[in-house]
């Protein structure tokens, strides 16, 4: 599925100016649900600047009226200019973050073993060598490594994260971890957001109820009071 070009730049825009579910964001921007809370609250390593993905030509005001209407539609990526990719050599990280590798590479070493060296490398963006040192504890800066979740460092998505291992775990035959992180909490979620649009239509039906109530009282009496001598 096509996704935006800048995807937490693009959330952020939609939960700032869409009443579209996380859900909905998620699934649109290619994040994890996570990711987009993190975004809403403000608990994002850096406050993101938004970018409008309508005036990218990535979708529609069409497109994002369906979705704020039924929270179970799915948005549909507009057709845009083909994106360049990179087919080969490591993944691009920013020079802010790329002190912050280490610590990745030895939380996932250190929480998932079965991930291979050429998978890590692929996920973070660096060579084998240097993967290498971490799992043998002969990198030159070990002292000061500390396991830490690439996803809250900046280092790549949680369903990039997940995928992979899923994907190491079928290889050497074990059960792969399950998220219970969102159990209850997207129901919840999903569940009140529903419940504010529907309480919203119902205010609204009913306000143009009272409307017509109020045109046809007696003037002069309040609200709700009839006229004991008008027949």
């Amino acid at each position: 599925m096509a996704q935006p070009l800048m995807p937490h730049a693009t959330a952020s825009w939609l939960v700032d100016n869409t009443a579209l579910s996380f859900e909905q964001i998620a699934e649109f921007c290619g994040l994890h649900i996570l990711e987009i809370q993190a975004i809403a609250d403000d608990t994002a390593a850096t406050k993101l600047t938004g970018r409008d993905p309508v005036r990218a030509h990535e979708l529609t005001m069409e497109e994002i009226e369906k979705g704020q209407d039924n929270p179970d539609y799915r948005l549909v990526m507009a057709k845009g200019p083909d994106q360049v990719r990179r087919t080969k050599g490591p993944r691009y990280t920013p020079v802010s973050k790329r002190q912050d590798k280490p610590d990745g590479i030895a939380w996932i070493i250190r929480n998932h073993p079965e991930v291979s060296n050429g998978a890590i490398g692929k996920l973070i963006g660096t060579t084998r060598t240097t993967i290498d040192a971490i799992r043998d504890r002969s990198h030159w800066n070990i002292a000061n490594i500390t396991p830490k979740d690439p996803v809250t460092l900046g280092l790549c998505s949680q369903r990039e994260l997940d995928a992979l291992v899923a994907k190491a775990a079928k290889a050497a035959g074990i059960e792969a971890p399950v998220d219970t992180r969102l159990e209850g909490d997207r129901e919840a979620l999903i569940t009140e957001l529903r419940a504010e649009r529907e309480r919203a239509a119902h205010e609204a039906e009913h306000a143009g109820d009272a409307e017509s109530v109020e045109t046809t009282r007696t003037p002069g009496l309040p609200a709700g009071w009839a006229d004991p001598f008008k027949r």
